[in-house]
């Protein structure tokens, strides 16, 4: 037979490869996904929660597109359905696709059982029915992906806009996800001890560009922001291809308490306040309907300007979004959003800009400081379970470990 291989980027996700497999003897024909990048820092589960429609909508829901990968599991609580990991190649398929290959599966031996143990046989017909009948969503389910190596997506039709329907959360690997992986569990406590002892020094180490892969050099720096803490900046230039990327990450630990910075746009001055956007923060211009998610652009210490244009690259880059292959209404959508975008970043229309960060460690520049800035506003408050347990805050602890080590060994 033979197989063919695509590398292609998924909208707003990143880039993948679509495996497939056709033989012309006997017609046998399949096709899997693997992921194009690393395994990420965090695991992703998505739960997709799909609403009844009203009388006369189209079940769009199930069009959705859904990357999920061999290590990911795949749920609907409401029948206590499981896909378990590592029972099924990866694949880029539908919500829809991900049912109906469920449905085959389970129907498969079904007139081996109808033989042997017809009890069971009519028990799992019974399921298939119930299956068959989400796909017409007759009513509300939900639908989970989660996956350890956070390398699933379901799509977001409305995006860049927020999907009220799909909720994305990010978790700490437990040591058993990560040896499942083969990754080994290691703490980043003594690399944070010797870049805060060299200080005053920039390192650099070897490693390859993301773009070319060709041989390249990253620098890093411990450096303190003005009225704010310590953060570790990392940059990467590539002397093959001319990449060039940043990446903060944060100096210190996680905050008492969560933080939301809300500036309003009102002069083009304002584009060269300092931003640090860290990994765990979030984007919300009301204005644009527009919320950039905790992980997407990473962590970031730039200027107003460079964040938004960042934003606007995002969606620019996307060939699926703004290319040949994209529907003539999702593109008009977008170029409008960009449009809208570039005049605030111009400084031709007033926006809010809102950054809420839950474990405290993003910033946005006071102008007027230390006195008070009146265009800015920082709000401080208590983290909610959900937001600690995404943060892994809620199985840590850092007091009296030590006596229960002791007792269990």
């Amino acid at each position: 037979g033979v197989t063919r291989l695509l590398l292609t980027r998924i909208p707003f996700f990143k880039e993948i490869i679509v495996s497939s497999f056709a033989c012309d003897s006997c017609s046998w024909s399949n096709t899997e996904i693997q992921s194009a990048g690393r395994i990420q820092e965090q695991g992703l589960p998505a739960p997709l929660g799909i609403l009844t429609p009203l009388p006369g909508c189209r079940l769009q829901d199930m069009n959705r597109e859904v990357v999920k990968t061999d290590c990911a599991t795949a749920r609907i609580p409401e029948l206590d359905f499981e896909i378990p990991a590592f029972t099924q190649k990866g694949v880029l398929t539908t919500v829809e696709g991900i049912i109906d290959r469920a449905v085959a599966g389970l129907e498969q031996d079904q007139p081996v059982r109808r033989v042997t143990d017809e009890e069971v046989a009519s028990k799992i017909d019974e399921f298939i029915g119930k299956l068959k009948q989400l796909k017409e969503v007759h009513s509300s389910f939900t639908f989970i992906v989660d996956d350890p190596s956070g390398n699933s997506f379901v799509e977001n039709p409305h995006a860049p806009q927020k999907d009220d329907a799909l909720v994305v959360t990010h978790y700490r690997r437990t040591p058993q996800q990560a040896a499942m992986l083969g990754l080994e569990v290691t703490g980043s406590c003594h690399c944070c001890q010797r870049a805060r002892a060299l200080l005053p020094q920039v390192l650099q180490f070897n490693t390859n560009c993301p773009e070319c892969n060709a041989p390249a050099n990253t620098n890093m720096k411990l450096v303190q922001i003005p009225h704010f803490k310590e953060v570790i900046i990392m940059a990467t230039n590539c002397d093959s291809c001319g990449h060039r990327t940043n990446e903060v990450k944060s100096g210190g630990a996680i905050e008492p308490q969560g933080t939301r910075i809300t500036l309003r746009i009102t002069d083009p001055s304002d584009m060269t306040r300092d931003v640090l956007k860290s990994e765990t923060c979030s984007v919300e211009i009301p204005e644009l309907e527009f919320e950039l998610g905790m992980g997407a652009l990473g962590g970031k210490f730039t200027t107003l300007e460079g964040l938004l244009k960042d934003i606007g690259e995002l969606v620019e880059r996307n060939p699926f979004t703004l290319g040949d292959s994209s529907a003539p209404s999702k593109t008009e959508k977008l170029h409008e959003f960009l449009g809208r975008l570039h005049e605030i970043v111009e400084g031709k229309a007033k926006a809010h800009f809102i950054m809420d960060d839950p474990a405290g460690n993003s910033y946005l520049q006071n102008v007027y400081a230390p006195e008070e800035d009146p265009e800015l506003k920082v709000e401080r408050y208590e983290r909610t379970f959900e937001q600690n347990e995404d943060l892994g805050l809620n199985d840590m602890k850092t007091e009296g470990y030590e006596v229960e080590g002791a007792l269990g060994r």
